[in-house]
């Protein structure tokens, strides 16, 4: 592993099935498949509403997944990674915020 946190027990190599895992690995892992979910729930909201919509869930999701995956790629040392996902998260706080923003609006209106 390409890491500069070498020594620490975040990157040290387990054996399993064959390949080497590391818990940063495995945070990795976890920040894709949370990143991916936004997906499957915003297909679901979709196919419910029976048009496109992006449910709120789907901003809270976006911010999770790449708030994990910035953590792995800051372990690693990858720049592109980190510029991957550094500015996502104030985009999808930005979403939550308009989102949240029209809601009361709405209800004031109401």
């Amino acid at each position: 592993m390409n890491c500069v946190y070498k020594g620490v027990w975040l990157t040290d190599p387990h054996r399993v099935l064959g390949m080497d895992w590391s818990y940063l690995t495995i945070l990795g892992l976890i920040g894709t498949v949370t990143f991916s979910m936004r997906f499957i729930i915003q297909w679901l909201a979709s196919e419910r509403a029976g048009k496109s919509v992006i449910p709120t869930n789907f901003w809270y999701w976006s911010i999770g997944g790449s708030l994990l995956m910035l953590i792995y790629f800051t372990f690693q040392r990858d720049p592109v990674g980190v510029l991957a996902y550094l500015p996502n998260s104030a985009i999808y706080l930005r979403n939550l915020y308009l989102t949240r923003k029209n809601k009361r609006k709405g209800m004031g209106a109401a």
